[in-house]
């Protein structure tokens, strides 16, 4: 290779940047002894020159190129050791990826290059492209209140690949994710916030390539900078954030900073592990040839390492700064909490987002397990400011509209804002995400479908994905034409919907389950990008409208009702000088519910009254009972008693869905339907 000129450069902006006079190469590695930078020609397939970074600055590699401009294709080769008894892989064979990349052309080949120490495997390795920074921003973030928030889970290219309203080239992209009629749906649904599956780059497995497969949801990154998809993808992905902020509507990345692509022990050399492995991952003390798998991925990042902190810092500082993301959901969150293996709720981690300018304003929320011995759940138990998802919620509405027993005690719980795990260290309710799907999992329409998953088309023998789905078939295993059980199955997802709707905390929903998507079964479908994995948005029935409508009511319903919406727990008591009551549970017989009854295995029907008056928001004094009845009959249930001049109206009905409340007569006694939710609000007589 041809020498070039290179000075010694910056060792404080990692990753390559470009001063438009030439551009500034740093990389991190304790253990290396000499790091070359490739360059490459514009097709990324021919190596140009190859020049040893001549500086290091503690344990930053660095080197300036003058005249070298943004579109540079390049790679690095780091020479160190061959020990992986002490945790050195190094191996200058292999063409490594910049961390630091914002922008990558090309692809991993899964070629013996790959896995043989004595092939090149430059030939068959992705590259970093040098980019300069987008213009600015045309929109500013929407800041949507914790506690008015509805967020709505999606997979950018799942959400519009079938998606009529989209044109034909544009579906399963970005751009169509901001397309004006994406927006008008999402925004007449009630959707605040919208969560998007990983979009940072990540690798498709070389196991699924075998089977024909993909890594179709994305949790196998390789690049924490680089959004996924085509070349001109930062530039789409900016146009997409700014739309939807122009329409009020936030956006979270679902983020995977536990673990990498890189697998675990015998996996490719494809970035950190090659540049320096003993400092990313996690590898057990006792034998360094052997990782730590907190994750079940096979590798763990090292977030003990302050370089690797600072590198996940610098991506999530990356996106809110120049994509404009609004906040983060963390994969295998407590991971990102463990120090010497044990979770710390103030852990340096923590620490660290709680005091940056940036990081410290937007929305963090925790998926709080990972698959650690002993204390692998910590639900309730991550920093102030964190909101997580709450799977107890999930598990405790799931169980309860099966129709098992000794269930209300625990659904009360759930719609007061699971308290007993948020309400300390100046928590409020919305720290609660509310879920009954998620993308990791059944639908809503295959919850109340199949009895067992059914993930043959994941090619590994049914094996894969949960046991423990909480679910029901009613008597059918999959679809079915018998009107009556199709009519159950539509009531119990309504009910199910209301529930996240009418508890304290924030609703999130499962793309699609509004209109009835199902996976056929399928509750794992991280590898389907195809039409089991893909929204059926060209095939939506009446009967899938008629949901969208209700959920759109739930939407509205909840946001007209600031009761629905505390900031703070309630729980029951006194609390303004009218001497209102906030919450109250309420029996059948229309009195508050005795302690004996909440675990009565034969009882499976109570309300709860919230009072307006005694919480934040409107002071009109103003009552709602919800009531909850997941019999397979139906139970006369007497209202509580109002004033005289006032009286209950029926304003949602999920057994009478098109239910209009200017239509409901008043009522004292009603009788409430078999596996349904019923709410009732108070209101002046109407005069004869």
């Amino acid at each position: 290779m041809s020498n070039f000129d290179c000075e010694p450069g910056d060792a404080d902006k990692l990753g390559a940047t470009s001063d438009g006079r030439g551009v500034n190469f740093a990389i991190f590695s304790a253990n290396a002894t000499r790091i070359e930078l490739c360059l490459f020609d514009d097709t990324g397939k021919n190596e140009l020159h190859r020049i040893t970074l001549p500086q290091k600055t503690g344990d930053i590699w660095h080197g300036y190129i003058p005249g070298l401009k943004p579109g540079q294709i390049y790679g690095y080769r780091v020479h160190g050791p061959n020990e992986p008894h002490n945790g050195h892989v190094f191996n200058p064979n292999k063409l490594l990826l910049d961390p630091y990349a914002k922008e990558v052309v090309g692809a991993v080949g899964w070629t013996q290059a790959q896995f043989d120490p004595l092939k090149d495997n430059a030939g068959d390795m992705i590259k970093a492209r040098v980019t300069t920074p987008l213009p600015p921003k045309t929109s500013t973030p929407p800041n949507v209140p914790a506690n008015k928030t509805v967020i709505y889970e999606l997979h950018v290219k799942g959400y519009t690949k079938t998606d009529p309203s989209i044109p034909a080239n544009m579906r399963g992209t970005y751009a169509a994710l901001g397309q004006p009629a994406t927006i008008d749906y999402l925004k007449k649904l009630g959707v605040t916030t919208v969560e998007l599956l990983p979009v940072q780059m990540k690798l498709d497995d070389n196991r699924l390539e075998k089977e024909g497969l993909k890594n179709y949801w994305g949790y196998n990154t390789l690049n924490f900078f680089t959004p996924q998809m085509e070349p001109g993808a930062r530039q789409e992905f900016r146009a997409m954030v700014d739309a939807l902020h122009k329409a009020g509507i936030e956006v979270i990345l679902d983020v995977v900073y536990n673990h990498t692509a890189e697998e675990g022990r015998g996996g490719p050399l494809l970035s950190f592990r090659g540049i320096d492995n003993a400092s990313y991952y996690k590898l057990d003390p006792n034998n360094k040839n052997n990782y730590i798998d907190e994750t079940g991925c096979g590798n763990t990042l090292n977030m003990d390492h302050p370089q690797v902190r600072r590198m996940v810092i610098d991506s999530l500082r990356y996106w809110v700064e120049e994509f404009g993301v609004d906040g983060y959901r963390f994969d295998l969150a407590p991971v990102l909490g463990r120090e010497n293996g044990k979770f710390k709720r103030n852990a340096q981690f923590f620490k660290d987002i709680e005091k940056d300018p940036v990081l410290s304003k937007v929305k963090m929320i925790a998926e709080p397990w990972d698959v650690s011995a002993g204390d692998s759940y910590q639900l309730g138990n991550f920093p102030s400011g964190w909101a997580e998802w709450n799977g107890k919620f999930r598990d405790d509405v799931r169980r309860f509209w099966r129709g098992d027993a000794r269930m209300n005690g625990a659904l009360a719980t759930r719609l007061a804002g699971s308290s007993p795990e948020f309400d300390h260290s100046g928590r409020p309710p919305q720290a609660s995400i509310n879920f009954v799907t998620c993308h990791d999992g059944f639908t809503l329409e295959d919850l109340v479908s199949y009895n067992g998953k059914h993930n043959e088309a994941n090619k590994e023998n049914n094996r894969d994905g949960t046991n423990d789905n909480n679910s029901a078939n009613y008597g059918v295993e999959g679809e079915t034409n018998d009107s009556e059980l199709r009519k159950l199955r539509q009531q119990q997802k309504r009910n199910m919907l209301a529930t996240v709707f009418l508890a304290q905390g924030t609703p999130m929903i499962l793309a699609g389950d509004e209109f009835g998507n199902s996976q056929k079964g399928n509750n794992n479908a991280y590898c389907q990008d195809n039409e089991i994995g893909w929204l059926k948005k060209d095939k939506i029935s009446a009967e899938d409208r008629e949901l969208t409508s209700f959920v759109e009511k739930l939407a509205a319903f909840r946001k007209e009702h600031a009761v629905l919406t505390q900031k703070r727990f309630l729980h029951g008591k006194e609390t303004c000088e009218k001497g209102l009551i906030d919450l109250q549970w309420v029996s059948p017989n229309g009195y508050l519910m005795p302690d004996a009854e909440w675990y009565h295995p034969d009882n499976k029907c109570f309300g709860m009254l919230l009072n307006e008056g005694a919480t934040e928001g409107k002071k009109t004094g103003e009552k709602l009972v919800a009531i909850f009845n997941a019999a397979a009959k139906p139970v006369s249930f007497k209202l509580p008693e109002l004033s005289g001049d006032e009286e209950w109206t029926r304003v949602l009905d999920t057994a009478e869905p098109a239910l209009d409340p200017a239509q409901s007569a008043p009522v004292k006694t009603y009788n409430i339907p078999a596996r349904s939710v019923v709410v009732f609000t108070q209101s002046p007589k109407k005069q004869v």
